[in-house]
């Protein structure tokens, strides 16, 4: 009822009925029967963060599929309550569909290319804003409003504890040490499985962004860290083949993946093991003198 609400309120008076789905962790989405029309897909949030929300994610669906040629939802209206899209298949359980994939996504990284790290705009991850204030280090982006911007949020600040928050400011002063640098090109920011759906004749597409311009691996550790099926591993394999990604890519994936782990923490009572997987990151950047 409060979907079909809000759809009336929109202007959209031929939808009937809407068929709750699950799958989204942060708002309330369902499929919408018509009577002079497809059904669409609508999500709102009952408490909405901000009244940008769903404006800067239709716009981050328009860029991937206009600056970076993946294959998203199309926008049937977006306000300050509500998102609506067409209506996606499910992803087919195929190493084709997921080859498929590979090929998208090195084609988005590897054709969108930019000069800094950022976006025009901040967006939001769930319901937290996503800061993206344009930088020309990415190192410094990826620790100051990817990872340390999540300081201080009461479920963070519950789960790590002070010792864990140091080792944290540690490995962002260390990680043009860990990490190699990398261009940034336009990231979907948010490459969770369950944002990775089909188009009615099969090919990858995506939903649910927080784009920026950003490392090109902020995506690939998202897909590497969220148990992608079994039929998945060929995607690694072509999308490292395509990137020409060097072997060494799997060792740097907890490090980038803290920054969805502290989301998760952040906004979710229950983490599902993230909390865990971010003190194990942590761990060797932690001392035991107590000081830093």
């Amino acid at each position: 009822m409060f979907l079909l609400e809000r759809l009336h309120r929109a202007g959209m008076s031929d939808v009937v009925s809407v068929e709750p789905v699950s799958g989204g962790l942060a708002a309330v989405a369902g499929i919408a029967t018509r009577r002079e029309g497809p059904p669409v897909f609508v999500k709102a949030f009952a408490e909405t963060p901000d009244d940008d929300v769903f404006g800067a994610e239709a716009e981050g669906l328009t860029a991937l599929r206009e600056l970076g040629g993946m294959a998203t939802p199309g926008v049937v209206l977006a306000n300050r309550e509500l998102l609506v899209l067409s209506v996606l298949d499910e992803r087919p359980s195929t190493e084709e569909f997921w080859e498929r994939f590979a090929h998208a996504l090195a084609r988005l990284h590897t054709s969108t290319a930019h000069s800094r790290y950022g976006w025009h705009r901040d967006n939001w991850l769930g319901r937290r804003r996503q800061v993206n204030t344009w930088t020309d280090d990415g190192f410094a982006f990826f620790a100051q409003h990817r990872l340390l911007r999540w300081l201080g949020e009461p479920r963070v600040e519950a789960a790590l504890g002070a010792d864990h928050r140091r080792a944290l400011e540690r490995l962002c002063d260390r990680l043009p040490a860990l990490l190699p640098e990398r261009p940034a090109c336009l990231t979907h920011g948010d490459l969770w499985v369950q944002n990775l759906l089909a188009t009615p004749d099969g090919r990858p597409a995506v939903i649910d962004p927080a784009v920026s311009y950003m490392w090109a691996e902020v995506d690939l550790a998202h897909v590497w860290t969220t148990v992608p099926p079994p039929e998945a591993q060929r995607f690694f394999a072509v999308y490292a083949e395509l990137t020409k990604l060097d072997r060494e890519w799997r060792e740097r994936m907890p490090i980038i993946q803290l920054r969805q782990h502290l989301a998760v923490v952040a906004q979710f009572d229950d983490d599902w093991g993230a909390g865990d997987l971010i003190r194990a990151t942590l761990a060797p950047f932690r001392v035991t003198t107590g000081r830093r």
